[in-house]
C-alpha cells in the first residue's frame, strides 16, 4: 500500500509539474478575454479534456500508435515544438497566426489542451510511467493532475481579476516568449534524438 501511494505522489508530482498549469493561466486568461464565465468555463473544460484525452490514449495504448502510424518520439517532438513555438510568438507579440481572433477564442481549450498542456514533454512522461508502474498507478496520478489543472484553469479569470489585466497581459507576453524558448528546446531535442536514430 506505501508503495502505491507514493508512486501515485511521484507521478502525481511529475504530470503536474510537466503540464505546468499556472503557466497556462495568462495565455488562458488573454485567449478568452471577453467570454462569458460559462465560455470560459466551457474553454477550461475543452483543454483538460483535449489534454487528458490523449494522456489516457497513450497511457493505454503506449507506442501502438508511434508503431501504427510509423512515427517516433523524436519526429512527435519537432512536430509539437513548432506548434507550441508559433503559439509563444503569437502570445509574445499579441498577433494571431491563420485565423480570426474570434477563431482563436473558440479554440482557446484545444490550443491549451495541446500542445500546451499535453505536448511532447508530457506525452514521453507519461510513457515512462506506464513501462515503471504499469497502467493504474499513472491513470490515478493522470486523473488528479487533471481534476487540479482544471481547477486551476476555471479559476482562471478570477486569477486574473486578482493580478489585473496590465499584470497579466506583461505576463502573458513575458510567458509567451518562455513558451516560445521550451518549444526550441523541444525542437532542438528532437531534432538531435532524430539525426541519432539516422
Amino acid at each position: 500500500m506505501a508503495e502505491l501511494f507514493s508512486g501515485i505522489i511521484y507521478s502525481f508530482a511529475a504530470l503536474f509539474i510537466i503540464l505546468d498549469p499556472l503557466l497556462s493561466v495568462p495565455i488562458f486568461a488573454a485567449m478568452t478575454k471577453g467570454q462569458t464565465p460559462t465560455e470560459i468555463h466551457k474553454q477550461a473544460f475543452i483543454a483538460v479534456a483535449v489534454a487528458g484525452g490523449l494522456m489516457f490514449l497513450f497511457l493505454i495504448f503506449n507506442r501502438m500508435i508511434f508503431d501504427i502510424l510509423g512515427l517516433d518520439i523524436p519526429s512527435f517532438q519537432i512536430a509539437g515544438g513548432i506548434l507550441l513555438f508559433l503559439l509563444g510568438i503569437q502570445e509574445a507579440l499579441g498577433i494571431e497566426i491563420g485565423h480570426g481572433k474570434e477563431h482563436t477564442k473558440t479554440a482557446a481549450g484545444v490550443v491549451i489542451g495541446t500542445p500546451l498542456l499535453c505536448g511532447p514533454g508530457t506525452i514521453t512522461t507519461v510513457l515512462l510511467l506506464s513501462r515503471d508502474y504499469g497502467i493504474l498507478i499513472p491513470f490515478i496520478a493522470i486523473t488528479l493532475a487533471l481534476l487540479a489543472t482544471w481547477l486551476i484553469l476555471y479559476f482562471a479569470e478570477k486569477i486574473q481579476h486578482i493580478l489585473g489585466d496590465v499584470v497579466t497581459d506583461i505576463m502573458g507576453k513575458v510567458l509567451g516568449m518562455l513558451v516560445a524558448a521550451i518549444a526550441v528546446k523541444i525542437i532542438a531535442s528532437g531534432i538531435l534524438a532524430y539525426s541519432a536514430l539516422i
